[in-house]
């Protein structure tokens, strides 16, 4: 069966790279596509009780805007991208972005969603914009890759993996993870961060665990101690020019930790590399 990967898109720069990056990333697998588009009519509010229906001039004005720029993108992607292992589909949907995701990753069975981290009224100096964000929370039926703003496509050659050893690790969990390390021949850099010098006998337990299921990818162990996490994941990727984040969303115990955007803001976390949530099965 052909990967079915969702690609949020407000027609914006930013939104762009990220289809780029997505097309890039699978280009040697089978997949469909799915764009979507949430429209917005300018005279409707949440507090406005009479919502807009389907056959109004309003409503079908604002469809066939978001329609004529599929095409319009639809168009330059078959000029610059025509990969015949590639289909495309297009969804513009009056929605909430994140009740218009959750539908279309139930409907269509989306195996994953990349997004770019800001939109057309992105914010200068806010890293991860609040869609970005809202979607890494609250999705969990799928993994969820952030690409940050600018960032053109280059093959990964590594990504860094950041946990605590302090939950057991699933095949389930990671096999979005080890598909792109396979697919890239990427290494995989397991890090972890502790004020201890050595591991608690569960989190060498776990440890093993997880070297386990990463046996078929290269991969090694890096410890940093008395860290602070966001700075050392940063500096980490910095100094190696690592290409990828990875990391489990266990229900917003790392990523409160790592990557909202009070501390991004407080440390100036600069995202230059791609950042994939992974999901508890």
């Amino acid at each position: 069966m052909d990967k079915r990967i969702l690609v949020p898109t407000d027609f914006s720069k930013n939104a762009l790279n990220a289809i780029r990056y997505a097309l890039g990333l699978y280009a040697k697998l089978n997949c469909e596509f799915y764009f979507l588009n949430v429209f917005r009519l300018d005279n409707y509010t949440t507090a406005t009780l009479i919502m807009p229906e389907p056959g109004s001039a309003e409503y079908e004005a604002a469809k066939g805007a978001s329609e004529e720029a599929f095409a319009k993108l639809l168009d330059m992607l078959e000029l610059h991208y025509d990969n015949p292992k590639h289909s495309y589909h297009t969804i513009s949907s009056f929605n909430f972005l994140s009740e218009a995701m959750k539908r279309t990753i139930a409907s269509k069975d989306i195996d994953l969603v990349i997004m770019g981290t800001q939109g057309a009224t992105g914010v200068k100096g806010i890293i991860f914009g609040s869609n970005t964000v809202n979607a890494m929370e609250q999705i969990r039926e799928c993994p969820v890759m952030a690409i940050p703003d600018g960032l053109r496509f280059s093959t990964p050659k590594e990504i860094v993996f950041p946990t605590n050893y302090k939950s057991a690790f699933s095949r389930k969990e990671l096999n979005y993870l080890i598909e792109i390390a396979k697919l890239h021949n990427a290494t995989i850099r397991v890090l972890h961060f502790t004020k201890k010098t050595v591991l608690d006998e569960g989190q060498e337990t776990h440890k093993q665990l997880l070297d386990d299921i990463l046996n078929s990818v290269d991969h090694s162990f890096h410890t940093l101690t008395d860290k602070d996490i966001a700075r050392g994941i940063s500096s980490f990727v910095e100094s190696r020019n690592s290409d990828m984040i990875a990391f489990i969303n266990k229900k917003h115990f790392l990523f409160h930790s790592i990557f909202s955007r009070p501390l991004v803001k407080e440390i100036g976390y600069d995202a230059t590399v791609p950042i994939l949530a992974l999901n508890e099965p």
